[in-house]
């Protein structure tokens, strides 16, 4: 039988987001090493950063721009757009993230909106945030598999810090969305 409350749950988040925190620690700390160890740092295009955002966090508004920097990026090399599942992805995750905020605003900080209707869309709000994620880490972990098909990497070093960096964001992604589900003790 399935538990009804969080609370049946014998570990609390905080442990859990500790060691999420540290895992996004080690996955930048590998985009690092590949980054300026195998690829020579982030390739920049008439001054403009190509990689998008590698960090653990999720900036929609820089995302935005990161895309269009891509959009360019792909023109000046004569690359087609939206090709692959990763860029489907990515362009969905931050469409999607968009209206997250946008309806956000509206049900939570807008100053006409009743209590009773904020209680019954919270649940809502955070099950779409958790999916919106849960995108944004299926799309770093695509754009990962096509850089190394891209790359044609095989066996070595750099192909082991992709892999390995890969595996890092999937238990990233985990530990976040288990942290989300065990109850918060403060």
């Amino acid at each position: 039988m399935a538990p009804k409350s969080r609370q049946s749950f014998q570990l609390s988040a905080l442990p859990v987001a500790m060691f999420a925190h540290l895992v996004a620690i080690a996955v930048m700390a590998l985009l690092l090493v590949w980054l300026l160890h195998f690829r020579d740092g982030a390739p920049i295009v008439n001054g403009d950063w190509v990689y998008l955002n590698s960090r653990g966090s999720y900036n929609g508004i820089q995302d935005c721009t990161s895309n269009k920097k891509v959009f360019k990026f792909h023109n000046e090399l004569g690359i087609p757009d939206m090709y692959t599942l990763h860029s489907w992805l990515g362009l969905s995750t931050i469409c999607l993230f968009g209206l997250q905020l946008l309806f956000a605003f509206f049900a939570f900080l807008f100053p006409g909106a009743e209590w009773s209707t904020r209680a019954r869309l919270a649940p809502w709000h955070v099950f779409f945030g958790i999916v919106i994620f849960f995108m944004a880490i299926l799309s770093a972990e695509t754009g990962l598999v096509e850089k190394f098909i891209f790359l044609k990497l095989q066996r070595g070093q750099e192909a082991l810090i992709v892999n390995f960096t890969g595996l890092l964001i999937l238990l990233f992604g985990i530990s976040v969305g288990l942290t989300v589900l065990l109850p918060q003790r403060y």
